[in-house]
């Protein structure tokens, strides 16, 4: 999985699952995208950062079930009562995690729970009942897409164990596109 580089057939790949036919007018540009980056002390990980610079920023058709957000929103399920995003501080997760079963005190899982929804990441869409993918953009798993629910979070790629989907943005939309169950594995 390349994050520095789109690779050439992941962008054919993408532009094909999306369907996007109108010359890159519905994508952000560059300007906006280094601006995005820029402002938030991040650079995207490929093939994200080319997709939503020169193919579309958001779709209604695609990942996840309610479609997929622009580069600065937040699904409309998301409420306006949470904590400030912060992308620059890293992903706190190498690892899946559920948090319903976690031992440790509360007050140490709420501030860590805190964090994954809220640093390091983009949120791409919501399956709806508070469940969101979200792309790594800081952290050990940077270019990583995770699900992450009011339950837990879990990384989506085939060497995580529980999808046979291969790794990162251009394998999540390829397995949807492919009309594959998320948790096939």
């Amino acid at each position: 999985m390349l994050t520095d580089h789109a690779a050439p057939e992941d962008l054919i790949a993408l532009r094909a699952a999306f369907d996007v036919d109108d010359d890159g007018e519905s994508a952000l540009g560059w300007e906006a995208v280094r601006a995005f980056e820029a402002e938030q002390g991040i650079v995207l990980p490929e093939p994200y950062r080319t997709f939503v610079a020169e193919i579309t920023d958001g779709s209604y058709a695609g990942p996840p079930e309610y479609g997929l957000v622009g580069l600065t929103e937040l699904p409309d399920d998301w409420g306006d009562d949470r904590p400030e995003r912060v992308l620059s501080r890293p992903f706190p997760l190498t690892s899946a995690w559920l948090w319903e079963d976690d031992p440790r005190p509360t007050e140490e899982t709420k501030t860590l729970l805190e964090q994954v929804f809220n640093d390091g990441s983009i949120v791409l869409g919501t399956d709806g009942c508070g469940m969101y993918w979200h792309l790594v953009v800081t952290g050990p798993h940077r270019g990583q897409v995770w699900f992450i629910s009011g339950e837990g979070a879990v990384p989506f790629g085939a060497s995580f164990g529980s999808t046979t989907g291969d790794c990162g943005f251009a394998g999540w939309v390829g397995h949807w596109a492919a009309g594959k169950p998320w948790f096939d594995a």
